[in-house]
């Protein structure tokens, strides 16, 4: 049996998910509340296994909810609920201490496979939240300019140019093989193998 608690400061949808919860034989509903200043004790008292927490409560946040709660409710995973689907609420749940991330306008049995997802260690997320944590990543891994060095960069900039190397050394007052050790750490910063690949990469240059 699945202990849950839910904090939803909206009848019609708080009504809606106790119906849902209480319609399953291996859920259980411990307590329902619209507010987290009433759903931060309850929620230490009973350690629930599953707390389903929106996010735009009022007086206290759903993630501040969280904040204040994790540390002493060790046994507990955090789902928000909620309709906000921008960047910012997102990683503050998830830093926060959310596991799961659901959008209201889920459906309800994809509302029931999230909670048995969450409960058996998984990270249920609607698939748009899903997409924009994987967005997150993969543009914070890719490589940019940034991560050259003020020297790199003027370099990289000659040789997209279309600068040689002796004429880079030139213009910068640097031997070739000064060049080359820039340029061969440029390679390893960028995750590329030749010149050309790291012009596209930087600039865009074909």
């Amino acid at each position: 049996m699945i202990t849950i608690c839910l904090i939803e400061d909206l009848p019609e949808i708080r009504g809606s998910l106790e119906q849902l919860i209480n319609n399953q034989d291996n859920l259980k509903l411990l307590f329902a509340v619209d507010n987290a200043e009433e759903g931060i004790p309850l929620l230490q008292e009973n350690n629930p296994d599953i707390a389903i927490i929106d996010i735009n409560l009022p007086g206290i946040n759903g993630i501040d909810c969280i904040r204040k709660v994790k540390d002493n409710c060790p046994n507990t995973q955090f789902m928000i609920f909620t309709i906000y689907e921008n960047d910012e609420k997102v990683f503050d749940a998830l830093a926060a201490g959310a596991s799961g991330y659901m959008l209201k306008k889920t459906p309800s049995d994809k509302m029931i496979e999230a909670i048995i997802d969450l409960n058996n260690g998984g990270s249920p997320m609607s698939g748009q939240i899903a997409r924009k944590v994987i967005n997150f990543f993969n543009e914070k891994k890719k490589p940019t300019h940034e991560a050259l060095t003020k020297k790199e960069n003027e370099i990289l900039l000659l040789l997209s140019k279309g600068f040689l190397y002796k004429e880079v050394a030139h213009k910068l007052g640097i031997t070739i093989g000064t060049v080359t050790q820039h340029i061969h750490n440029i390679y390893e910063k960028l995750h590329v193998n030749n010149k050309t690949e790291a012009i596209n990469l930087v600039y865009g240059k074909k």
